[in-house]
């Protein structure tokens, strides 16, 4: 722990340097693509990766191990007056491990938010988005539930998506013990945990189920098998490049999956009406971004309440990165905000 704390410090103070001296140590210019400037912090990060680098074969363990490990460099310490609780959630599947985070000035109004980490069904556990979370908590003023679902491909598609439907409908059911009304909940998520919120507020209008109280999905994974720009445009991105989305969605669906099968692609549902209000985020530097841009407008077209919000300067899993980059942090307070909107129905 000790060394992990140094490391954290070192490299705090590394990414506090100059932006012109950042972008000398990350190979020097201005990294620009599709009309996009990248966060210097991030370019630095990038460099420092591509540079880590090692050959062999890609192993879900050997990622899994490899990105905790970097995670921990560059997550954010947990906000103050969060206090969280380590619980264990009954399903037919088996019990669910789970993190619930109460804030000291909890809104008793405020639905409880259910939360799916990133990861591509592959990676992750409740330490992924856990500063987040309590980012999450204290702006919003409300309970979130962290979930930390089984991965694949020990577990693969639907396994995951499974877990996080068990997770909130048991948070929907038993709300008031984490201090927030009976029967009301939001369902939220980043990258896969993303497919997952937007899945499960789809397979919940098809149940004749209430629809959550609102659907907070960030730089989200809707649509497998896409083929927009942004997948050739950022190929290359950190830490979400093409060929890594590619091996997340070969490990999650199996030989087997569907990738058009719209639980677990999204984007790829006839019909959006009648789903809860949105609020969809993308990272400028991602893969991704095409696609969740997309189904943010597919949502305003089918009459969805929506907003839409792009970081340019940020890339996939900024979540995750409070701690180096400043940025990041921010958008993360900003999307917190934006929940509180969404409770308060400041959201059309």
């Amino acid at each position: 722990m000790a060394d992990i704390a140094f490391q954290r410090f070192a490299l705090k103070a590394l990414l506090s340097l100059p932006t012109p001296i950042l972008r000398v140590l990350a190979g020097g210019g201005v990294v620009f693509q599709g009309g996009r400037t990248l966060d210097p912090r991030l370019q630095y990060l990038a460099n420092a990766a591509r540079g880590r680098s090692a050959g062999g074969a890609l192993t879900p363990e050997l990622l899994r191990a490899s990105s905790a490990a970097s995670l921990a460099l560059v997550a954010g310490d947990p906000e103050p007056g969060v206090r969280a609780e380590a619980l264990s959630i009954p399903a037919a599947q088996g019990a669910i491990p789970a993190r619930a985070y109460r804030p000291e000035h909890q809104d008793p109004t405020a639905p409880i938010l259910v939360f799916a980490h990133f990861g591509g069904g592959v990676i992750g556990d409740l330490e992924t988005c856990d500063a987040f979370c309590t980012i999450l908590a204290r702006i919003a003023r409300c309970a979130v539930l962290s979930i930390d679902y089984r991965l694949a491909p020990e577990h693969r598609f639907p396994a995951g998506l499974d877990d996080v439907m068990a997770a909130y409908r048991w948070a929907r059911d038993n709300a008031p013990r984490f201090g927030a009304p009976a029967g009301k909940a939001a369902i939220g998520g980043d990258s896969m945990g993303g497919n997952f919120a937007a899945a499960i507020a789809q397979d919940l209008q098809r149940a004749g189920e209430p629809q959550p109280v609102l659907q907070l999905l960030i730089y989200p994974a809707v649509d497998l098998a896409s083929e927009t720009q942004s997948m050739s445009t950022y190929a290359n991105a950190y830490p979400l490049s093409r060929g890594l989305m590619d091996w997340f969605a070969a490990q999650y669906l199996g030989p087997d999956g569907d990738p058009t099968d719209p639980r677990a692609s999204p984007l790829c549902a006839a019909d959006l009406s009648g789903l809860c209000t949105a609020i969809v985020v993308t990272a400028g530097f991602d893969p991704l971004v095409d696609q969740g841009e997309a189904y943010a407008k597919r949502l305003r077209d089918a009459g969805v309440a929506v907003v839409y919000r792009c970081y340019d300067g940020l890339a996939h899993a900024f979540t995750a990165f409070t701690g180096a980059a400043p940025a990041a942090d921010i958008a993360c307070r900003e999307i917190a905000g934006l929940v509180r909107e969404g409770f308060e129905g400041r959201i059309h």
